[in-house]
């Protein structure tokens, strides 16, 4: 029934050709990055295998800047009548935190769609800057001698930002300067050089540098291994346990949108994940496919993620700019 009435309120289940020939309009996903990044390439990917099952042209809008909150603003005040959608990260609930005067709000101008990957972060640093060589060692280092030792993050607001600023509130150095840099790369060549000492990064991005001596890494901030770096060890394992900060990529609707459409786009989400290319091109990117969200379990995941997120920039002090 959910499929049939997602089929018939806007995503009409016609060849892209016969659907623009009848006056059909395209869906427009909304990408609040810019081409190339990783809610970008997911968006496209999960975007092609939408519009081939339901035989639509669903079109690719990239609207970056403002912390991704221009697009996200954009899908805001669209009509919530199927046509159009938002592919965001995690950082889209740090909205109103990190922006002055946000037109929107992250939770309530939204219907929650579903996740449709996960990714790792890795606790990593410079291997002379950082001055251990387990998470262990470096907790007692950044204590005894906090002025030694500063984070990069790819931006204010981001989990990385979050996941610094949890560690090192964990480690017992709240003193520990975190540095956001504007996006990744610039954060990651800071450490490299050894100008800044350590890094909560996107496992996919920071792997390589390991492999190649240039980084050491200390954990996952993940609950299992990544089968992307198998051999290094959880937060868990390493003594922290609970120190849980993962990457996510998902999909909203405009505010509105009725429940049954809602439903139905989280089932073929959910069914694209299991789809062994899908996996495949996921893993080759260091993620993981998303395949058990609902609306309903998305919904409660963001409450309890706004909470845990909330808790941590009030106590790092974090405020809109």
């Amino acid at each position: 029934m959910h499929r049939r009435y997602f089929l018939g309120a806007g995503l009409a289940a016609l060849p892209a050709s016969r659907a623009a020939a009848q006056g059909g309009r395209p869906v427009r996903l909304v990408v609040p990055g810019p081409p190339g990044g990783a809610i970008d390439v997911l968006g496209r990917l999960y975007a092609h295998r939408l519009g081939a099952r339901l035989g639509q042209t669903w079109v690719i809008e990239n609207r970056a800047g403002g912390n991704n909150t221009i697009g996200a603003a954009e899908v805001a005040r669209s009509a919530p009548d199927g046509t159009t959608f938002l592919t965001n990260a995690d950082i889209h609930l740090m909205a109103k935190r990190v922006v002055r005067n946000l037109p929107y709000d992250p939770v309530a101008d939204f219907q929650p769609i579903g996740r449709k990957a996960t990714a790792p972060l890795l606790i990593v640093g410079h291997p002379e800057a950082s001055r251990a060589r387990t998470l262990q060692e470096l907790a007692v280092n950044m204590r005894r001698e906090p002025a030694r030792y500063a984070f990069s993050t790819s931006g204010g607001g981001s989990m990385a930002h979050l996941a610094a600023e949890g560690v090192k509130r964990r480690f017992g150095a709240p003193d520990v300067v975190v540095a956001n840099y504007r996006g990744t790369a610039p954060a990651l060549n800071d450490v490299v050089a050894g100008s800044v000492a350590l890094m909560v990064a996107p496992l996919l991005s920071a792997q390589p540098l390991v492999q190649a001596g240039r980084l050491r890494a200390f954990a996952v901030t993940s609950p299992t291994r990544s089968p992307a770096a198998p051999e290094v060890p959880t937060v868990d394992e390493a003594g922290f346990p609970g120190l849980h900060f993962t990457l996510w990529y998902a999909f909203w609707a405009p505010k509105g949108l009725p429940l049954p459409m809602a439903e139905a786009l989280a089932q073929h989400v959910r069914e694209i994940g299991r789809e062994e290319e899908i996996m495949q091109r996921l893993a080759s990117m260091g993620a993981d496919p998303f395949t058990t969200d609902t609306p309903a379990s998305f919904a409660a995941f963001l409450a309890e993620e706004n909470a845990k997120n909330g808790r941590i920039a009030d106590e790092a002090g974090i405020q809109p700019e």
